[in-house]
């Protein structure tokens, strides 16, 4: 008889008082026998770590606050069993979520990491920004679902030899460190995007924030692409298509030509109009999911937060090359005087 895995569920936390108790009742839940739940309090100012330590989980408190990828790391120190299941502190997992992912894993010894994705409905509804992140991942996880070359961890279970070899998470990051820590994954180790692992997550619930958040997100991001290719790595996966990408980025760089008078306005309509059909099947999915009324919305939405990756990757590209420029300068220096 095949013996099971067992899996060590690490929860990263940070102020997340308000979700924390959903968050571990779902994992507390799990149809598949859990080894152990460990919560990493990331040296929170809140209830968390009172909250999570009424349950029958491991609690950890780190003495300062390091970010996500300290906190995985400190939970996988502590863990031991075969398959570390990662799961934010402000997602609650569907009752299946950790069988359906160790399911995968165990048919096939190649592939290394499983995730998921979130449900249409937020954990804690917070409104329509709330709702168009949601829709947004639901959109675009679902076209990648299969075999992927980045995961996720805000919901992922990946073998702990794996983990371990590939050297855990690089805590100088505290954004795309997920990104990052898939680029270090050896060729051989496959990753699963699917759409069996799921849960409800709360999301941002201000524009503002959400811009915010795209921004921290894309500077780094551009810099890891280049270093992926530099490496003859595949590219990452795309959550935007490009041609939207270039074409939000021109509308608002052509928008100055309207000075020259208002024939001249037709230039960042017709990018508009291209931003619109980049992605012809995301209107519809919009529809499905919360009706025709929520579709200009989202797209307003939308071409905001493409904006902002824009213009977050063409400040990370030119900050990437101004650093590389500069390695190759200092590199050439060095090498005249050692002539």
């Amino acid at each position: 008889m095949r013996q099971e895995l067992t899996v060590s569920v690490v929860i990263p936390c940070y102020n997340a008082a308000r979700t924390i108790g959903s968050c571990l009742a779902a994992v507390l839940a799990q149809t598949y026998p859990i080894r152990e739940v460990i919560v990493v309090d990331d040296a929170g100012t809140d209830e968390s770590g009172a909250i999570a330590a009424r349950t029958p989980c491991t609690v950890m408190r780190r003495a300062r606050n390091g970010g996500v990828s300290a906190a995985r790391n400190t939970g996988v120190r502590a863990s031991g069993g075969d398959v570390v299941f990662f799961v934010d502190a402000d997602v609650a997992l569907a009752p299946d979520a950790v069988a359906n992912a160790v399911a995968i894993l165990g048919r096939d010894p190649g592939v290394a990491c499983v995730h998921g994705s979130y449900d249409l409905e937020p954990l804690i509804d917070d409104g329509p920004v709330e709702h168009y992140q949601l829709i947004h991942a639901a959109a675009w996880r679902g076209r990648l679902q299969g075999e992927v070359r980045t995961a996720v961890f805000a919901l992922a279970a990946i073998r702990r030899d794996v983990l371990l070899e590939t050297g855990g998470f690089d805590e100088n990051l505290r954004d795309c460190e997920d990104v990052e820590f898939s680029g270090r994954l050896p060729a051989r180790h496959r990753i699963v995007l699917t759409g069996t692992v799921t849960g409800r997550h709360d999301d941002e619930a201000t524009l503002t924030g959400l811009l915010a958040e795209q921004w921290r997100r894309s500077v780094p991001l551009a810099g890891m692409a280049l270093a992926a290719r530099r490496r003859g790595a595949a590219g990452l996966e795309r959550a935007h298509p490009p041609l939207g990408v270039v074409a939000a980025g021109m509308v608002v760089a052509t928008l100055p030509l309207g000075l020259l008078g208002a024939p001249w306005l037709a230039v960042p309509a017709a990018f508009a109009v291209l931003f619109g059909f980049a992605d012809p099947r995301l209107p519809g999915f919009v529809r499905r999911a919360r009706g025709p009324a929520f579709v200009p919305y989202f797209m307003a939405v939308h071409f905001l937060v493409t904006v902002v990756l824009a213009a977050g990757l063409a400040v990370g590209v030119a900050s990437a090359v101004l650093r590389g420029q500069t390695w190759n300068m200092t590199e050439r220096s060095a090498r005249e005087v050692g002539r």
